[in-house]
């Protein structure tokens, strides 16, 4: 399952010069944008009371691909060593050679640039949130060395644009909302350390550590409290928003399909492994459905 030539139309489409830069970006391996931007527009859904205004969706669109993007350039600058010696990663641009360090430093620098840009259209509360991330997305790659929890670290910086667009919608931070938060990085935690097991021979051999290497054989049923921990979360949360009823059902939706991940979950093989991580965009998808939905 190596990370090369998944997409080849970066290869059909883009110049030899800018597509180590696009990978380095993961834009040919958009997942991680989707599971960024799923839970974000749930909140923007939810804060708005309906349809966002086209401002306010371009951008936190915008945000949620420069942040995505530019926390898988520092995570391959950390990781770079690393990468070379993981089936998986070896043929990502740094690890292979085919960037420098000091190249992907600049890029790295250049998105946050672009992301910051963006401030100038939000608000002062939203601004004082948007920095408050910007450590755990540059610390994220390096907790791996010395904590089993990376994916907690992770989930808190991919989801923290369900926090901001609350802010910038209404002002303040509900408490309802923060659970709905709580239960993406819940959820986050369930479905990245699916993900963790694909690379848990790797990871005990160079030393990585991970929830995967911390559940270990009784990954299964901890992941599906992690995931049980999702619905509660976001049901509750929804109820003390005042999510409407279509809200509850398709919540109930999400648990039939985490239930069915984990049932069909083998932590000894890895291909079915990384494929029901891919799953969880469609429970992203049905996040956000799930928030319009209350709103009716």
């Amino acid at each position: 399952m190596s990370d090369i030539k998944q997409n080849d139309w970066v290869d059909r489409w883009f110049s030899p010069v800018l597509r180590p830069y696009l990978r380095l970006a993961r834009v040919d391996r958009p997942v991680g944008i989707w599971l960024v931007l799923f839970p974000c527009m749930a909140a923007l859904f939810q804060a708005s009371n309906g349809w966002p205004g086209v401002k306010e969706t371009l951008i936190f669109c915008l945000g949620a691909f420069l942040m995505r993007s530019a926390g898988s350039t520092v995570n391959d600058i950390a990781d770079r060593n690393f990468d070379a010696h993981v089936e998986r990663t070896r043929f990502r641009p740094l690890a292979s050679g085919q960037i420098s360090t000091r190249k992907a430093l600049f890029f790295f620098v250049s998105q946050l640039l672009c992301a910051a840009s963006l401030l100038y259209f939000l608000s002062p509360f939203t601004r004082i949130l948007a920095l408050a991330v910007v450590p755990l997305v540059i610390i994220y790659p390096f907790c791996k060395r010395f904590t089993y929890w990376p994916q907690a670290v992770l989930g808190a910086a991919f989801n923290w644009g369900m926090l901001m667009a609350w802010a910038e919608i209404q002002g303040e931070i509900p408490f309802g909302a923060v659970l709905i938060w709580l239960g993406a990085v819940a959820w986050q935690i369930g479905y990245d350390t699916v993900y963790a097991y694909v690379d848990a021979k790797d990871d005990v051999r160079i030393g990585i550590r991970s929830t995967a290497l911390l559940f270990g054989q009784h990954g299964k049923g901890i992941i599906m409290s992690f995931y049980a921990a999702t619905v509660l979360l976001w049901t509750y949360g929804g109820y003390l928003i005042e999510m409407k009823t279509p809200y509850i059902l398709v919540m109930g939706l999400i648990a039939v399909h985490l239930f069915w991940q984990t049932w069909r979950l083998d932590l000894k093989q890895p291909s079915l492994s990384f494929n029901l991580f891919l799953h969880n965009i469609f429970t992203g998808v049905l996040l956000a459905v799930a928030a319009i939905a209350g709103t009716i």
